[in-house]
């Protein structure tokens, strides 16, 4: 985790190594986020069936048409103004995130008012799980080993929601997540397959050292 300044490339602090490329970069659906990790849609819900209650009561007290329109006007302003802002901060929190894939890492960009760059190296990755919603967006928590120890404060609302112990951070509402998911899954398997190649060549060398070092000793 670091806070940064500039961004050289959008969504990174800073220009990639040589050997790393972006194989995708994206950023989380504003109504999709404004609906699942604000509830915009459960508290619309919310007010307009404390209408109808205050409707019904207010009836069955028998007070005038004027009085109920009244009353019924402070809830649906008060409505107003929550959806409002719970829906601001769905976009104003999709506008300012951006996730990168590269062929090493993942990458997330976070923070509306403070914005933060969260390194994870695919090394840190145990395992990708992956929930399609029926819009097409979905989302795409991360398993991280145990040495990886996120904050869940920090990367709220980009996080498995109620996963605190391990938490789990998440590409949370992006758009066409299936796609992204199996670029992740290829990003991963690439690089894990990279990784015991370079293990098998490392031990190859090795014993030829060895082999080498024993040849000379014994000449």
């Amino acid at each position: 985790m670091r806070e940064y300044d500039v961004e050289p490339i959008p969504g990174l602090p800073e220009r990639l190594p040589p050997g790393e490329e972006v194989l995708w970069q994206g950023s989380p659906s504003w109504k999709s986020l404004a609906r699942r990790a604000f509830h915009v849609r459960k508290v619309a819900i919310y007010f307009g069936v404390l209408a109808v209650l205050a409707v019904l009561v207010d009836a069955s007290d028998g007070l005038t048409l004027a009085s109920l329109v009244q009353g019924l006007t402070w809830i649906l302003l008060l409505a107003a103004v929550s959806i409002g802002a719970l829906t601001w901060l769905g976009w104003s929190m999709a506008r300012s995130s951006i996730y990168t894939i590269t062929n090493r890492r993942l990458v997330m960009r976070i923070g509306a008012a403070l914005p933060m760059m969260m390194n994870l190296p695919f090394k840190q990755v145990r395992s990708a799980d992956l929930r399609v919603y029926e819009d097409g967006t979905g989302d795409i928590p991360l398993l991280l080993d145990q040495s990886a120890k996120p904050s869940y404060m920090i990367f709220w609302p980009h996080v498995r929601p109620w996963h605190f112990a391990p938490v789990q951070p998440m590409l949370r509402t992006i758009p066409d997540a299936a796609k992204v998911a199996g670029i992740l899954a290829e990003a991963l398997q690439d690089y894990l397959e990279s990784e015991a190649t370079a293990r098998v060549s490392g031990n190859e060398a090795m014993d030829d050292a060895v082999l080498a070092s024993a040849t000379e000793t014994l000449s």
